[in-house]
Order: structure tokens, then sequence, then C-alpha cells
């Protein structure tokens, strides 16, 4: 191989360092034990010392996988430049090249690409899948003059491709199913998941409610009254929010995804307010200190939005310190408007973070942390506003802040 073809494998080694954008059919093809004793069985036939699966499109050669006898340093994930590839003729006319002894062939004595690579016996054959879409070559290549062309040599290399063309779709087939029945089990695992924290759940604010209503009944007297209903209106937000998040998400999963009806000049400052207002009013024991500097009205989906306030809010009480307020700001921003949710407490660690806004996900705090959708139902709206939920940790203070951009 001459310096230019070293260096330019040297250039895209690169794509062995992480995930190459034929990972998977490279991955596909290296842990085919069919393909290994193809390749195998190949060069045991020939005489050829280096054979090969490549992935060739029309404007990339790709390695898949390799056999390699004679140290030209080609492995899987290793890309040479198509325009130096015979392979590259392979793919244009669907036909085999094939030569024995480049010094004395009629067609590609003195050819570059042999020259560039050390080539002296070499045979392409196209690799199609069923469907009859090209997919590469599967390539023997040596240094010395090797009988390539004997008719049963071609045949066999003729059937190798064929085979590696159909099990390509096996492998695929079978790899696609895992996938399959890891997701349905980890769906199934979720689901239990879910159904055990929503009975939990639920259970609590349930009993809560009853045991006020059976003391209102023994003691009807308005002193007891002003102490038990909010605790009673605490629980029935409590479960309202897990039912509306339930039936969110259930909508969403159906549809594809979190849907907001945009109306021009929404009433966000007054959804904003309510919704504040009901948290003070479900959750006597925090503070929540609102501050808004923004237009009272906004295009966007003003009920939804309230919703996903919500649910940052709900967070907040629920993992915030009593002693110290809860802030809601909504304020104009370059891009549109921000609304941010700020609360004294336990920081989220790093690693956490990057998970807080899939659903079912509970954190560290899992023994009372509801369902896990939430924040993931406020990043969805976001989303449905071409906005996104972000989260910070500094100083003690957590806050989630959504952007909403101005839609004209």
């Amino acid at each position: 191989m001459d310096q230019q073809a070293t260096t330019e494998l040297q250039n895209h080694r690169a794509f062995l360092e992480g995930q190459h954008d034929f990972q998977a059919e490279i991955e596909t093809i290296l842990s085919s034990e069919t393909i290994g004793v193809i390749l195998e069985t190949v060069m045991l036939a020939t005489g050829t010392r280096f054979a090969a699966v490549a992935r060739v499109t029309d404007d990339r050669w790709v390695a898949c996988r390799t056999v390699d006898e004679i140290n030209f340093g080609l492995q899987a994930g290793d890309e040479i430049n198509i325009r130096s590839t015979f392979c590259r003729m392979v793919r244009n006319t669907s036909e085999r090249i094939v030569f024995e002894d480049v010094n004395t062939d009629e067609v590609y004595a003195g050819h570059p690409i042999a020259q560039a690579f050390g080539i002296v016996s070499y045979a392409s054959i196209p690799i199609f899948r069923s469907d009859e879409t090209f997919f590469g070559t599967l390539c023997a290549i040596d240094t010395e003059p090797r009988n390539l062309r004997h008719p049963r040599v071609l045949a066999m290399l003729k059937m190798f491709a064929d085979v590696i063309g159909r099990s390509l779709e096996t492998e695929e087939r079978l790899e696609a199913q895992e996938q399959l029945v890891d997701h349905e089990k980890e769906m199934g695992k979720l689901q239990e998941e879910f159904l055990a924290v929503l009975g939990h759940d639920l259970r609590n604010p349930i009993a809560a409610l009853k045991a006020g209503l059976r003391q209102l009944v023994r003691h009807p007297e308005p002193e007891k009254l002003a102490v038990l209903l909010p605790l009673m209106t605490q629980s029935v937000h409590r479960m309202q929010e897990l039912t509306e998040n339930m039936m969110l998400h259930a909508k969403a999963r159906l549809g594809g995804g979190i849907r907001a009806e945009i109306i021009p000049n929404a009433p966000l400052a007054d959804a904003i307010r309510h919704v504040v207002e009901e948290v003070r009013a479900a959750s006597p024991n925090h503070r929540v200190e609102l501050t808004m500097s923004f237009d009272e009205t906004i295009s966007s989906d003003a009920h939804r939005i309230g919703q996903a306030v919500s649910n940052m809010l709900a967070n907040a009480v629920q993992h915030g310190a009593e002693e110290h307020p809860i802030h809601v700001i909504a304020k104009d921003v370059e891009s549109g408007v921000q609304i941010s949710v700020a609360n004294r407490g336990d920081p989220i660690p790093d690693g956490l973070r990057s998970a807080l806004f899939k659903p079912f996900n509970r954190g560290i705090h899992a023994k009372g942390a509801g369902l896990g959708l939430g924040l993931h139902i406020a990043a969805s709206i976001a989303k449905a506003h071409n906005g996104q939920l972000d989260v910070s940790c500094v100083d003690g203070v957590t806050t989630f802040s959504m952007s909403i951009p101005k839609l004209t």
C-alpha cells in the first residue's frame, strides 16, 4: 500500500474511536458466525490472503469485516476513498470484477488502483439484499497471482455473496425481534411500576380526604372546618394532578405526543396566576411568590402551559424546603417568554439530570415523588410550543425554566 493510501486510511481510523454511521451494519456483520466462516473459506479455496465484506454506497467504501494475512491494515470501520476502489465500478454496473494477474490482464494491467494498493489478483463480487438493492461487495485480494477465474471459484464466490445478502437480513430481523422483546419487557416493567405507584399515591390522598370527612361529621364546628378544608383541598388537588397527568400521558402515547392548540393573544398571565393560587390553597405550608413581567397575552396554549407550571410547582412543593419560599418568575426574554420555578432544597445529582424529563422517572426521591410524569409532561408541553424545559442547581437552589418562543 503506497503512502497516500496509508495516510488516507489513518485519517479514517478515527471512525473506530466512536460510533460509526454504519455501526449497526458493521456490528451485524462482525457478530455473524456465517460471514466469518465464509471469509475464511474464500481464502482457503482461492489461496488469497485478504478477504472482506465492504459496505459500498455512491460515495463511501467502508470495511465491515476483514481477514487480513498480508497486512493491508484494513479493519472493521475503516474507510477508503470510493474513487480509489474497484468496488465503485461493481456498484455502478452490478457486475463482478475479477483478474488473476494484473501484470498480464488485458483490462486492468497497469491500473492505478491496483498499483496504489499493490494488488496483483483480485475479485469483487456484488452483494444484494433480497429486494435486489445493492449492499456492498465480497472481496478477495492477494499480492501474488491466484486462480480466481475458474468457473467453480466464480460460482462459489457468487454463492457466498448471495448467502451474505440473505444472512444480513436474517441477522437484522433477529436483532430487531430481540430489541422488540426487550422493549416489551421494559414496557411491562414500567407499567407494573406505574400501576403500583399510582395505587400508592392515590391511596394516601384518598385516605386523608376520608379522614377529613369523618372529622367533619363528628365535629362540624367552623373552627374544625377552617383547619380541615385546606388539608382536604390539598388531597383533592393531588388526586386531580395524578389523574390528569396519567390521562395526558396515555393520550400522548396514543396520539404521538402532546399537542398544543395555539391561540393568538391567549391569557397566559391569568393561567399562571390561577395555577399559583391553586397550589397556594392546596399546599398552605409552602409560600409561593409570583413575579410576572411580560405581556399579559401571548400566542400559546395557555391551559397547557398552566398545566406545565402546575407540574413544575408540584415538584417544587414535593422537594423544596418548607422554610424557604418557592419563586415563580415569568418574564420577557429576547426569544419569547421564560417561566421559571425555583426552590431551595437538596440538589439534583449531575448524573440524574439528563433523565429527569423521561416518563416514570422518579429520581432519588422515589418514596414520595409520584408517578414520575410531571416533569416529562412539562417538557413535552414546552416542546409542543417549540420551546424547552431546562434545569439548573446553583447554591442549593434548583430552578426549572421553561422557554416559550414568540410565535408569529
